[in-house]
């Protein structure tokens, strides 16, 4: 059995390190926020797929955690009694391990159409389980979500007189608001103005929503501004990256995730090459007003400017540092979510010790 890494030398890279102490301020900064604000604290475990980290998450005062897959569901399912399948389940074996899930954890899934309802209600019924239900609605990203209030009505009127489902209220993703935080004014204001207009057909049609969950990281210290809300749902701002930085909705400082990597190679003039490519980072575009695949941690300035599966190309032009081989860097990447997903453990690190390992045990279907 290899030994447990002591320092960051005993680690090979490329491996994902966590700052525990900038990850614990990001916490406590989230659960001040949605306290101040009344709202209800749901992270989504998509980001770290740790139960570990869900706990975390609780224990600063979360009221239970999100999350997108049925396997996510059954991991957090260890540590969490309150989940919510941001997503629709479909087809049999999905379901069914839905109800296998242990009968204290109170389940609530989103849902967009009545065919996904019949068979959620079907199988909570054929369990002997009563199960949740969010109507979800398109808030303006045009990926899913009922398109109109009479068609949230309609859902939600269904919803409520399937037996085994219990209508619990509406949930929204802000996920197109994706501007610099100053300037979404007009972004949040739509989907405030789309979000009322639907709750106010509900009201007058009998079926309040009980439960208003929405939110994003990219809009979450604004959340409290759009209508009605009463639950959020921010994933990578445990963590933050690189987008959430440069639309302003982190401090660079706040960055607690990023990529050990070794520097192989500096013969072609004017870059490095690491052992982190799209393996290790992912290859994912930047939704800012910048280019690249992440930047170093303690040097913002030198971009990641291409990768191929294991190589990272870092673009010295824009700095008099150096590297030699053998050096290493941490880099941040443009999307933590989908490069934790490419790693089986996280290391939790205070300066150059390792303090904790956490299992990325949510991974896969």
């Amino acid at each position: 059995m290899p030994q447990t890494p002591r320092t960051l030398d005993d680690l090979d890279t490329p491996v994902p390190l966590v700052d525990v102490d900038r990850m614990h301020d990001n916490l406590r900064r989230a659960a001040e926020y949605c306290r101040a604000h009344g709202l209800a604290w749901r992270p989504h475990a998509k980001t770290h797929k740790s139960p570990a980290l869900a706990a975390e998450q609780v224990r600063a005062g979360a009221v239970g955690v999100t999350v997108a897959t049925v396997r996510e569901a059954e991991v957090m399912a260890q540590v969490v009694d309150d989940l919510l399948l941001a997503y629709p389940p479909f087809g049999r074996a999905k379901l069914d391990r839905l109800m296998a899930l242990p009968p204290h954890v109170r389940l609530t899934v989103a849902m967009d159409s009545a065919e996904a309802l019949r068979g959620l209600a079907e199988a909570a019924r054929a369990a002997g389980r009563r199960v949740g239900v969010l109507v979800e609605v398109d808030a303006g990203m045009g990926r899913v979500g009922v398109q109109s209030a009479a068609d949230a009505v309609a859902l939600a009127r269904a919803a409520a007189d399937a037996e085994g489902i219990e209508y619990r209220g509406v949930m929204f993703y802000p996920g197109h608001v994706r501007d610099n935080v100053d300037r979404q004014d007009d972004g949040i204001r739509t989907v405030s103005a789309r979000i009322g207009g639907v709750l106010r057909a509900l009201d007058e049609a009998g079926v309040p929503a009980g439960v208003v969950s929405g939110g994003s990281t990219p809009t979450f210290w604004r959340s409290h501004e759009i209508a009605g809300i009463t639950e959020v749902r921010p994933g990578t701002n445990i963590f933050n990256d690189r987008t959430t930085a440069e639309i302003g909705a982190c401090g660079w400082d706040e960055n607690a995730y990023s990529v050990l990597a070794t520097v192989v190679s500096v013969s072609v003039p004017g870059q490095a090459v690491v052992d982190a490519g799209s393996k290790a980072l992912a290859k994912e575009e930047i939704r800012a007003d910048t280019v690249g695949y992440g930047a170093l941690l303690d040097r913002p300035e030198v971009v990641v400017k291409s990768v191929s599966e294991e190589h990272g190309l870092l673009d010295l032009s824009g700095t008099d540092w150096r590297p030699r081989v053998g050096e290493r860097v941490r880099i941040v990447p443009n999307h933590v979510c989908v490069s934790v997903n490419l790693h089986e453990r996280l290391y939790g690190v205070r300066g150059d010790e390792v303090a904790q390992v956490w299992d990325v045990a949510a991974r896969g279907r």
